[in-house]
């Protein structure tokens, strides 16, 4: 058996990202969690990937800073050496209708998700270049496929992380880099938590909302060597939706 992949999943300290974390502990990677501010969450985080029998760290900062995040990844990349897998999950929310939306809203979710995978992915990218090897995994929504009123910052992010992951995935497939998507639907996480459950089931022909533990399954399986001929693509993971 070889060594184990070290991964790096940002926004992991709740919800689909705590799912991810656990899920690729469970399958030997040595995680790296990222956060902004909820140090019990984190914690939380890291008793279950213990308890999946993995090992892992959590890092405070902010994705969409670009200063703060250059002096994590570079203390990451010093220390850790390399750095195999990179899962841009960070994001944030702040739904209203366009013309009633204020700046602050537009800024800070394209900062945390659009700005974030870039502040990330460069220096991450760098490392990876190094060793020919490597896979990044993005976060997307079904929110950048359909059109949701009141979302126009949170589909631009998406949509946006859609375009850049694909356009990356083409300019560095020769050098042993994979780039892919997820575009998780309505998925059972805080984010959700005010949401009209009951009308949104309706419109996923499966009838349900999604587990985060379905979203994580899909996205160890690109960042493994089974999806080693897998690169540029998007995958729906949304019981139908779109």
């Amino acid at each position: 058996m070889g060594e184990s992949k070290i991964a790096v999943v940002t926004g992991g300290s709740r919800g689909i990202g705590r799912a991810i974390a656990v899920e690729l502990a469970a399958n030997g990677h040595q995680m790296v969690i990222t956060y902004q501010s909820n140090d019990e969450a984190a914690e939380e985080t890291l008793r279950l990937i213990r308890e999946a029998g993995g090992s892992g760290e959590a890092v405070k900062f902010d994705v969409g800073n670009a200063a703060e995040a250059e002096v994590a990844v570079n203390e990451l990349v010093g220390r850790l050496e390399r750095i195999d897998v990179l899962v841009n999950n960070a994001g944030v929310t702040a739904d209203g209708l366009f013309l009633m939306m204020p700046r602050k809203d537009w800024n800070a979710v394209i900062d945390t998700t659009l700005h974030g995978f870039y502040n990330m992915t460069k220096p991450v990218l760098r490392s990876m270049l190094r060793r020919k090897r490597g896979s990044i995994v993005s976060l997307s929504s079904v929110s950048a496929l359909l059109c949701n009123r009141g979302q126009a910052n949170y589909a631009a992010a998406k949509a946006g992380l859609i375009a850049a992951s694909r356009v990356l995935s083409a300019e560095v497939a020769r050098l042993g880099i994979r780039v892919n998507v997820v575009a998780p639907g309505p998925v059972d996480t805080d984010m959700l938590r005010d949401a009209p459950l009951e009308h949104i089931k309706q419109l996923i022909p499966m009838g349900r909302i999604g587990r985060p533990e379905e979203v994580a399954k899909v996205v160890r399986f690109l960042c493994s060597d089974d999806a080693s001929y897998i690169t540029g693509q998007v995958i729906s993971v949304n019981g139908g939706m779109f």
